[in-house]
């Protein structure tokens, strides 16, 4: 317990000298209310066989998933993730071994927490819920894409979720955005692209404002690679969707899905020279859920365990920590400083911020 109170001290005081950042491009990746206990513990024995929780056919993928050992749980839920990738970088927020993640805002819901990742704040006064209000502040997208001197489509936010456009910027075309069934236009738009728009509003969802993840993610990819932005955000909802649906299955199912794409898009970010050791990649989720049977499927100001998040950065300026233990508290408000920090950015330079960059995030001299 000592050697912890003296760890924590050292991480407070110590002044966060770094070496100089080989970051140039950077992905942050969001997962809409992907549970910390999935993450680090794969399938919940509480939720697996509950019919209300829609796993009554789910005889398969319970024998597929399930283990006594959480350890082997999440790897067969996430194998890519927790055998090759997790290794390369640092994995924060799993609270048994003292590594907590939390959002600051008092909602617990999407448009204030995503708000929060993209703003390094809360901003209570204003985000209260998921209304379609623009977002009152610069966002950090908005503000890389100043200062790096960059075009709007050098910065880039592909989201299934419709509300996105109005959470992504402050100025309506700052950045490039395209979120929830819209239509791809412009000159960036390629065959492959133009077949996912059309496709989306074939292959329809059970969710009015979100289109599928699975066009999202192609559209976002088919980008990266003919356009080959310095800034990617790709925001994932289904996780969010599925859950609210009381489908416990399709959760587990996203999870699996969303671990082959983050596969194929490592693979695609080191085949691409543009990319290739100079790209952090940053993945994060806008709030939690409950963790009981009453409540998993729920969040909320009044839900407890909702607060508590995770995330995860790799890439050339961060160390090859793994799984985080005994870590000071981070923040949602903290992403947004450390996006700055791995691009060599002096966070303070974004006016009001709030949070600072995570430390575990970047290699200090």
């Amino acid at each position: 317990m000592l050697l912890r109170c003296f760890t924590l001290f050292l991480w407070a005081v110590l002044p966060l000298a770094a070496a100089e950042a080989r970051t140039r491009n950077l992905v942050l990746v969001t997962l809409d209310g992907l549970r910390w206990q999935e993450l680090f513990t794969g399938i919940d024995a509480a939720l697996m066989n509950e019919k209300e929780t829609g796993m009554r056919d789910a005889q398969a993928l319970r024998e597929q998933l399930w283990h006594a050992d959480p350890r082997e749980r999440r790897e067969r839920l996430m194998p890519f993730f927790w055998k090759r990738l997790a290794g390369r970088g640092v994995v924060l927020g799993n609270p048994a071994r003292s590594s907590a993640v939390s959002v600051t805002n008092a909602y617990r819901v999407s448009y204030p927490g995503y708000s929060e990742i993209l703003t390094g704040r809360a901003q209570d006064e204003v985000i209260r819920g998921n209304a379609k209000i623009q977002n009152p502040t610069e966002t950090v997208l908005e503000f890389l894409r100043r200062k790096l001197a960059l075009e709007p489509s050098q910065v880039a936010l592909f989201a299934s979720w419709e509300v996105f456009r109005w959470i992504g910027e402050r100025r309506p075309g700052s950045i490039f955005i395209n979120a929830g069934y819209q239509a791809a236009e412009g000159r960036w738009v390629t065959p492959r692209i133009a077949e996912l728009s059309r496709l989306q509003f074939e292959l329809l969802t059970p969710w009015d404002a979100a289109r599928h993840d699975a066009i999202t993610y192609e559209m976002a990819l088919d980008y990266l690679k003919s356009v080959q932005p310095r800034v990617l955000c790709l925001a994932l909802d289904e996780t969010d969707d599925w859950a609210h649906s009381r489908r416990y299955d399709r959760v587990l199912e996203s999870i699996r899905i969303f671990d082959r794409w983050l596969e194929k898009l490592i693979d695609t970010l080191e085949s691409l020279p543009a990319y290739r050791g100079s790209t952090s990649i940053v993945i994060t989720g806008d709030h939690g859920r409950g963790g009981t049977l009453e409540d998993w499927h729920g969040h909320g100001a009044k839900v407890a365990g909702a607060e508590r998040i995770w995330a995860a950065v790799f890439g050339p300026d961060t160390p090859a920590t793994g799984e985080a233990a005994n870590t000071p508290d981070s923040f949602q408000r903290d992403i947004a400083p450390t996006m700055l920090d791995l691009l060599g950015i002096d966070y303070e330079e974004y006016t009001g911020v709030a949070g600072r960059p995570i430390p575990a995030a970047r290699k200090r001299d």
